[in-house]
């Protein structure tokens, strides 16, 4: 008997993931191999990984670009446009600069199934890039 694709990756992870929903930016190729890029939002997520919804249909084994804007959903941190200096440039605003706090990495997809909408599916990738360094109480704690 053959384990299913979630038995096999949660007996692999090494932390437990935290519910915790982020913005999320990914990029990738779908199964049929055409381009998408998709705003969505974590479901949960540990150190090596992340689980997220998606309505593109990608494969196990594919590798997508991953992206945590933090700087674009926080009054706080959001990028302000600067100013260019001087008289010769007129004083013209530039565009604003990506926060050193934005998380970006690379992920390879190990678990795919069905989401609770139907129309969706819930994919869970594990970072091949960059590590997640942010710490986050679970939403589900109190």
């Amino acid at each position: 008997m053959v384990p299913l694709a979630s038995t096999t990756v949660s007996k692999q992870r090494s932390e437990r993931r935290i519910s915790v929903r982020l913005p999320l930016k990914v990029r990738g190729r779908d199964a049929h191999g055409f381009a998408f890029e998709e705003d969505t939002s974590s479901e949960n997520l540990c150190r090596n990984g992340a689980a997220f919804v998606t309505r593109f249909d990608v494969a196990i084994g594919s590798d997508l670009e991953i992206r945590i804007p933090f700087s674009q959903y926080s009054a706080a941190r959001r990028p302000q446009p600067e100013r260019l200096g001087g008289p010769a440039n007129g004083n013209r605003l530039a565009a604003p600069r990506i926060s050193e706090s934005d998380f970006a990495t690379h992920g390879r997809v190990v678990h795919v199934a069905s989401s609770q909408s139907g129309n969706e599916k819930l994919v869970g990738v594990q970072f091949t890039g960059p590590r997640f360094q942010r710490v986050f109480r679970s939403e589900s704690a109190a």
